[in-house]
């Protein structure tokens, strides 16, 4: 028993819908056009509903038919087969003329839209040619017309009984709501203007028809002019569209306000607390609730009729005292969008600031590292002439001591202010002779060559700029090392003309090609640090109104300028 019923339910899901559709017809054809007794009558119209329930594209084969849903199923079938009259008859024949439009309308492939344009043909016929002119009690159509229907009209449902279809189910295509909905309107216009133009002229019913058809034609030419008249207003299309897109909701006013709201507020969470607190007056939302991966909250009343959506990790959820109508739905999911759009812009901006704070504390710390090493390597240098000197360089050194140990201390103070505020700039300066024979006494022993013409440099100098850009320059190019082992020659020059610029020159090896490209635009690789030390000196240099460059690089010439930018 199993087995068979299995392979009848195996049969059945292997049959395409557009025979489904033509068995659906035939019955029905049989059921109402061949004069039968009633029994034959209700089997048939029994057997057209059951091929009816296996077409139909409103509710999918593989879903459990709910109380809810079967009831109507079962009244619709009751009211079919046990009250068989014309007009019931008619207003059904007119239901699946919509059904049957909404699902070639949204037919893909051109085969399957022509079958169902075949079925469509059949119901308008069956219903103008036959079951109008019953429900009308009509007898003046010829003999011939009762032949052309029940034999004529057969060969319809069998085209389409041939038509090739796809074997899943019609509710997988894409299903015209609207457009089914206008053919069923105008279908129950038609047959009624029909009765109506019979009851009142008492005309036979041919000339009803036709009458009824050019009242509607004569009305859509209207409609559709007043759609888009194109006489200095928007016609009923342009009314249409903004009561959808106002309708319960002040939608400009609110997306403004949600737009200002997204200026001022930073946080992402407070902004969308604040954004759906504007929405607690509107009288069709009587409460709601957000969820985010970092936060959630509601506010009014819950009900039953929630509508739920989730954007961009941003879940809302809307209650209302009665369920939305499709234009609601819309506005609220069109809300929901606009949040999560807002809301995700939100979080990308919090995460650019954490990033951003984050970069600032590396290159804080990268620079006061360097700054760190400078001085150390400063203070290695006087250790390194303390050693070096005998007791008749006493005198000399204990000078230098008292020159160089105070100017190393307040620059270890300074470097340790900038620690605790990273983005204050240090504006002390200096007078540049002073500066420059303390730099020449800080490499006094690092066989550095200074030009003796900058000890008549006048004026002043910001001292924490030039400081680290001269140690930073001095430093690497003494580190470089000749092919034979012997250190580079290296010549620091001032300047302090019509342009104050600082030069360092050496003699060694030129920088690569892609190291001098990136010297000052980022992090470099760096045998001997973080590689951030010229990164560093050149943004410093900017804030002070300097310019650092590599002006010439070759090898045997690697020169270095820091200069003053030119108005």
């Amino acid at each position: 028993m199993i087995t068979v019923i299995s392979r009848s339910a195996s049969f059945l899901t292997s049959v395409s819908h557009t025979r489904w559709l033509a068995l659906m017809l035939l019955s029905l054809h049989v059921a109402i056009a061949f004069e039968t007794t009633e029994e034959w009558v209700r089997a048939f119209l029994l057997a057209h509903y059951g091929f009816f329930l296996l077409w139909q594209p409103l509710l999918q084969g593989q879903k459990k038919l709910e109380t809810r849903l079967a009831i109507p199923v079962l009244g619709i079938a009751a009211i079919l087969i046990l009250f068989p009259g014309w007009w019931v008859v008619a207003l059904w024949v007119a239901v699946l003329t919509g059904l049957t439009g909404a699902v070639a309308a949204g037919m893909p492939g051109k085969g399957q839209r022509r079958a169902y344009l075949l079925a469509l043909a059949y119901l308008l016929a069956l219903l103008l040619l036959w079951v109008m002119p019953k429900a009308l009690n009509d007898h003046s159509l010829p003999d011939v017309l009762t032949v052309i229907v029940k034999w004529g009209l057969l060969v319809l449902p069998v085209a389409v009984f041939f038509f090739r279809g796809s074997v899943a189910s019609s509710h997988g295509t894409a299903m015209d709501f609207f457009y089914g909905l206008m053919v069923f309107l105008m279908v129950v216009v038609l047959a009624l203007g029909t009765f109506t133009v019979v009851a009142v002229t008492k005309t036979d019913y041919a000339l009803s028809v036709v009458q009824a058809l050019v009242g509607m034609a004569a009305l859509l030419l209207v409609m559709s002019w007043l759609w888009n008249p194109r006489a200095g207003f928007s016609g009923l299309g342009g009314v249409m569209s903004r009561y959808l897109l106002s309708v319960g909701l002040p939608f400009e006013e609110w997306a403004r306000g949600l737009a200002t709201r997204a200026e001022r507020e930073r946080d992402p969470e407070t902004f969308v607390r604040d954004a759906l607190a504007d929405t607690s007056s509107l009288n069709w939302i009587s409460g709601g609730a957000w969820a985010t991966s970092r936060g959630s909250g509601e506010y009014g009343r819950h009900t039953r009729n929630v509508v739920k959506h989730t954007f961009h990790g941003l879940t809302l959820e809307w209650y209302s005292e009665r369920a939305l109508t499709p234009a609601l739905s819309i506005h609220v999911r069109l809300l929901s969008q606009l949040l999560g759009f807002f809301y995700a812009s939100k979080v990308r901006e919090q995460t650019l600031r954490d990033q951003a704070y984050t970069q600032a504390i590396h290159e804080t710390g990268a620079r006061l590292t360097h700054d760190v090493k400078n001085i150390l390597q400063s203070m290695k240098t006087l250790m390194t002439a303390a050693e070096t000197s005998g007791p008749e360089d006493a005198e000399r050194l204990q000078a230098l001591l008292v020159r160089q140990i105070p100017q190393l201390a307040q620059r270890l103070q300074n470097t340790v202010d900038k620690l605790k505020q990273p983005h204050e700039v240090d504006q002390k300066t200096i007078a540049a002779g002073i500066w420059w024979q303390d730099l020449q006494t800080r490499y006094a022993n690092e066989r550095v060559i200074f030009s003796p013409a900058a000890e008549a440099c006048e004026g002043n100098l910001p001292q924490d700029l030039f400081d680290s850009v001269a140690d930073n320059l001095l430093i690497n190019a003494l580190r470089k090392r000749k092919a034979d082992g012997e250190p580079v020659s290296v010549r620091a020059v001032l300047s302090c003309g019509d342009r104050t610029s600082f030069t360092v020159e050496d003699d060694g090896e030129a920088a690569p090609d892609h190291v001098a490209r990136n010297l000052f635009l980022g992090p470099v690789n760096s045998d001997f640090g973080l590689g951030v030390g010229l990164y560093q000196a050149a943004r410093q240099a900017s804030q002070f109104g300097y310019e650092l460059k590599l002006e010439e690089n070759r090898p045997g010439r690697v020169r270095f300028i820091l200069a003053n930018v030119a108005d």
